[in-house]
């Protein structure tokens, strides 16, 4: 137990971490804005290409998705487990200045002091996430060589979360604690769920399709819950750190909550054409 809290937490690079646009790799305005660009313009290109060539049968992969399947799931929870002992680890190491100031730790979790700085564990893990999203969005290659399809709901999603995850870093965004954990938790179960419809059950199984969607409705509720308290905390104790780029995300995730809807209601309403179709089938 020891030795992993010592790799978790108490490791040099982890103690010592500090976000720097010349030293943190991806850590530039630049890179973001160029990553996120060469993501939408290579996935659309293939999308492209494969209906310019008409071809209908899936490129085969092999176990490359299952392998970036339970890759995910292991480094969600990783970060996860990182990111917990972190803010356990900073809340008895800081508990004197949050008795001077009032402060609870569940009141930091949701609202960093003013003057926070993107350094120590939690902006290690805060770091590693992020560098995590580059990962996740081998996924959309994924779907468009297998199915040929490529929504602008899955564009828009992950280049969104890639953008937030830069911000929290360069504005030691408050709430960041709290999205890491429950975003990590949620896509450690999801992908490793996905790894085992690789290996085992079939890939498109209703199943599948509403054990995703219903963990992403669950993190959506729990998303807007704690804006809702980063928004009290921000005028009942005088300022939240990077309340401007909270506000920012906070833009950024309602969009995507009407994206999300859209795509739910749409595919909610196809399953249901898909049962009524089948039953009046069997019936005659």
């Amino acid at each position: 137990m020891e030795s992993m809290k010592y790799w978790l937490i108490e490791h040099p690079a982890m103690v010592s971490f500090r976000w720097s646009p010349t030293q943190s790799y991806g850590g530039t305005w630049w890179f973001l804005i160029s990553a996120t660009s060469f993501y939408v313009a290579a996935a659309v290109t293939l999308h492209l290409l494969l209906k310019f060539f008409r071809r209908r049968r899936a490129v085969p992969l092999g176990p490359i998705p299952a392998l970036h399947s339970l890759a995910m799931s292991l480094i969600s929870a990783a970060i996860f487990t990182g990111m917990f002992f972190s803010a356990e680890a900073e809340a008895r190491d800081t508990r004197w200045l949050w008795r001077r100031s009032r402060t609870t730790s569940f009141e930091w979790l949701l609202c960093f002091p003013l003057g926070t700085r993107p350094s120590g564990r939690v902006f290690f893990w805060s770091y590693v996430f992020y560098l995590s999203r580059f990962l996740h969005l081998l996924r959309t290659f994924f779907v468009v060589l297998r199915h040929r399809r490529l929504s602008f709901f899955r564009l828009f999603n992950n280049s969104v979360l890639l953008i937030m995850s830069f911000l929290w870093l360069e504005f030691s965004q408050s709430l960041q604690v709290l999205a890491i954990l429950f975003y990590t938790a949620v896509y450690s179960v999801v992908y490793a769920f996905r790894f085992w419809t690789e290996i085992g059950l079939p890939t498109k199984t209703p199943l599948a399709l509403s054990f995703t969607a219903n963990f992403q409705i669950v993190l959506l509720g729990f998303n807007l819950m704690c804006h809702v308290g980063v928004l009290s905390l921000h005028y009942l104790r005088g300022g939240c750190n990077g309340i401007g780029a909270w506000v920012f995300n906070s833009v950024l995730n309602a969009a995507f909550l009407v994206q999300f809807l859209k795509s739910y209601v749409k595919t909610h309403c196809h399953s249901q054409r898909g049962k009524r179709k089948r039953l009046s089938l069997s019936s005659h």
